[in-house]
């Protein structure tokens, strides 16, 4: 029997480790401190990568399941500028290779997968500290405390694991997202339905930006980015301040606010060091947003989180998990292939934020399109 593998975080990236190490028999238990599936919302859509996210599912097994939630259409996009004037149009005629799915789908896809029990909700972290040996002990808040030999930290952007091998916190980037939604829209915000299209949208201005996308059911998911002081996020009236920060835009795309229909949700967008990496800590890594947190602006987090998740599954089947040496020869095969890639998809995803709200936008944007044959939908994935 395989020594247990201890995740910390039911996100993607712990979730799929999970899959593919139960597809091979390798004991493993994930802890999470929401009280179950459903306690929170989990996101709006995400385009799949084919070499990333579409090839971890591939190796969970659930690719042909995962086919199914795709949306339809929802490859389509239009960049617009503020006045509403469209600059790049591309539609969906099925040959695009990032299918766009529900996150909590997709989600919902891997947690059924799984063994039942394999998830233990309601256990938030609170500390954890080594014990020797590469084993690690981890308490929680209702009390329960454990000694993990193989300790995975797949738990977000404030993951409590990644200070036992990195002091790198994130840091506001001094650009904000606000979310919000609007529902039935072909019928009860027609302006803003024509605006969005059949896919996803980006209207884009020095400094600002109205990013949406259709969801299954007539509904679509409005991100509104700005620069600003993270505390300007504290308002308490969010829709009053975008819609005096948007007030010259286009009354279409304007109308993605005010006519909202959910809660405007503050998300400053924050990121690790590029280039984080760590030494080599015996019994212990890390994957996802813990290892490598970044801007959207790339559309790689879910992916790259993902592909994390099935790679390290791959190596610690390879390698065995009952010998430490083997454990250590898996983690380090692991991260000597993540900590690069994730490294250039940082890079990227800092440098397309600076982009799509340059002084000339939309025109930065469309010149990377135009000039390097970057795929506009990678902008898209938040």
């Amino acid at each position: 029997m395989s020594t247990t593998v201890t995740v910390i975080g039911a996100g993607l990236g712990g979730l799929t480790l999970a899959r593919v190490l139960q597809r091979h028999d390798v004991d493993v238990v994930v802890y999470d401190l929401d009280a179950g599936p459903d306690a929170r919302p989990q996101g709006g859509m995400l385009d799949m990568h084919e070499e990333s996210g579409q090839a971890a599912l591939r190796a969970a097994g659930l690719y042909d399941e995962f086919r199914a939630h795709v949306l339809v259409g929802g490859e389509a996009l239009r960049v617009l500028d503020r006045e509403g004037r469209a600059h790049l149009v591309e539609e969906d005629d099925g040959s695009g290779g990032r299918p766009e799915v529900p996150r909590e789908e997709l989600r919902r896809l891997l947690l059924e997968s799984l063994t039942p029990g394999t998830v233990r909700w309601g256990r938030k972290l609170v500390s954890v500290r080594p014990v020797g040996g590469g084993r690690h002990e981890l308490t929680f808040a209702d009390g329960e405390v454990v000694v993990a030999t193989v300790l995975v930290g797949a738990d977000g952007a404030w993951s409590r694991v990644r200070p036992l091998v990195s002091e790198a916190m994130p840091s506001y980037s001094g650009t904000a997202l606000v979310t919000t939604r609007l529902y039935d829209v072909d019928r009860a915000h027609p302006a803003a339905a024509a605006a969005v299209g059949s896919g996803s949208l980006m209207a884009l201005a020095p400094g600002q930006g109205i990013l949406a996308h259709r969801e299954p059911g007539a509904t679509v998911e409005v991100y509104a980015a700005m620069h600003a002081d993270e505390a300007v996020l504290a308002s308490d009236d969010l829709r009053g301040l975008l819609l005096d920060a948007f007030s010259d835009w286009a009354p279409e795309l304007r109308s993605l606010i005010a006519e909202a229909d959910d809660a405007f949700v503050p998300r400053p967008v924050s990121m690790l060091p590029v280039w984080h990496s760590w030494p080599r800590t015996p019994g212990v890594t890390l994957l996802g947003d813990a290892a490598h947190l970044m801007s959207p602006f790339a559309g790689e987090g879910a992916n790259l989180a993902m592909q994390d998740g099935a790679e390290l599954a791959a190596a610690l089947v390879a390698h065995g998990t009952d010998d430490p040496v083997a454990i250590e020869a898996a983690f380090t095969e692991f991260e000597a292939a993540m900590v690069p890639r994730a490294a250039e998809a940082a890079g990227e995803s800092a440098a397309n934020l600076e982009i799509a709200l340059r002084a000339d936008a939309p025109a930065g944007l469309i010149e990377v399109v135009t000039g390097h044959g970057l795929s506009v939908k990678q902008l898209s994935d938040s």
